[in-house]
């Protein structure tokens, strides 16, 4: 029995279960070669109430809570990677546009979010630097009702598929921080606004890229929080988007367990199953001690969430322990299967999909930063 997982948010695992085995699964190779993130998918977990299912029900959602997101997260994740980062780019940014834009503004993209109708990217990240994230030069300028975007974003995920995006950039000096940055809610289609795609190793119908702006203006009526305090505010959300990332990439790990266990049971070498080798079946037993683990601590962290505890230095573990640990069981798995394994196939490309999750979203080291600072303090561990 698990603590966090009721009767209810079994019900809703289950039914995503089933979504994602008969409608994501079977497109899993295809969508890698293809690089197209299928539309139809999106309008149909929009349907089935699975894209954002914990905003309140008057901007779309379904008001059920943060474990109700993670557990279907961990079902389309089973199925496809990649297609569950269309959750995962959802619950962050609808988080953040929820508690930080006006309604009048929001609300529309909200409601087209959570139907499936609209894709959403985090602006971020620049070519200067990624894991300092407050040291930002994208500049925005205030001309009397509007903001002016000059600059680039890089390695931003669905870049040249979003409908719009939650940008990062500079309204105050350069000497202030993240105390001179604000965010604003950019709809892709303005005039200034190009992408363009990289060539990544994993999670390839997704993608990942860059976005330029040159003049590109934005109401004001489109900043989200404050002027020159959009960093701290608007950050603050990635606690909730970290649990998630850890959940996502546990569940490749674990299904990728489940056919391994599956496969040396019936594989034999001389004259036994491989099961049957403590040097096969002791190293996945301590995997799916270190999956279950982790997984309880991402279900922890989300039900934190839901009950307004502090979850931050938890969320940054799940960030950093989940991807690592989930690369180093799929790699496992994949030698287990030998010559069969290194062919291109599933589980090659699991491998290249989780790879992704040690890099964005905050790297291994930045995590161990902010637990370090939660547990001494930030003025015992500066930058």
């Amino acid at each position: 029995m698990n603590p966090y997982i009721d009767e209810d948010l079994q019900a809703i695992a289950e039914h995503a279960r089933r979504f994602a085995t008969h409608r994501v699964a079977p497109g899993f190779l295809e969508r890698d070669d293809t690089r197209v993130l299928e539309r139809t998918l999106m309008r149909e977990m929009g349907e089935l109430g699975f894209i954002a299912p914990e905003l309140p029900e008057a901007y779309g959602g379904q008001g059920m809570g943060c474990l109700a997101a993670g557990v279907i997260h961990e079902e389309i994740a089973r199925a496809d990677l990649s297609i569950s980062y269309i959750n995962l780019l959802a619950s962050l940014n609808g988080q953040i546009l929820s508690q930080h834009g006006r309604p009048e503004v929001v609300k529309p993209w909200l409601e087209r979010l959570t139907k499936g109708d609209a894709l959403f990217a985090i602006a971020l990240t620049e070519p200067r630097g990624g894991s300092d994230a407050a040291n930002l030069r994208l500049r925005v300028e205030r001309v009397g009702d509007e903001y002016v975007i000059n600059g680039e974003k890089t390695s931003i995920s669905a870049a040249d598929q979003a409908d719009a995006a939650v940008v990062f950039g500079r309204t105050g000096s350069v000497d202030s921080a993240a105390h001179g940055v604000t965010a604003l809610l950019v709809p892709m289609d303005l005039p200034g606004v190009t992408t363009n795609r990289f060539d990544c190793h994993g999670q390839r119908a997704i993608g990942r890229g860059s976005i330029f702006f040159e003049n590109v203006r934005v109401p004001v009526d489109h900043r989200l929080g404050d002027e020159n305090k959009g960093f701290v505010q608007v950050m603050q959300g990635f606690d909730f988007s970290r649990a998630l990332i850890g959940l996502q990439v546990l569940a490749v790990a674990k299904v990728a367990l489940e056919e391994t266990w599956e496969y040396v049971a019936e594989r034999e070498a001389f004259g036994k199953p491989l099961s049957a080798f403590q040097g096969v079946s002791h190293p996945l037993a301590d995997y799916e001690t270190q999956v279950a683990a982790a997984r309880l601590l991402c279900l922890q962290t989300l039900w934190s969430k839901d009950h307004n505890l502090p979850h931050t230095a938890e969320a940054a573990m799940c960030k950093w322990w989940a991807p690592k640990l989930s690369y180093d069981v799929i790699h496992q798995c994949l030698l287990m299967f030998g010559h069969g394994g290194y062919d291109r196939g599933v589980m090659e490309q699991r491998l290249r999909d989780v790879l992704g999750f040690q890099i964005g979203d905050g790297t291994a080291q930045i995590m161990k930063t902010i637990i370090a600072r939660t547990k001494a303090g930030r003025a015992a561990v500066p930058v």
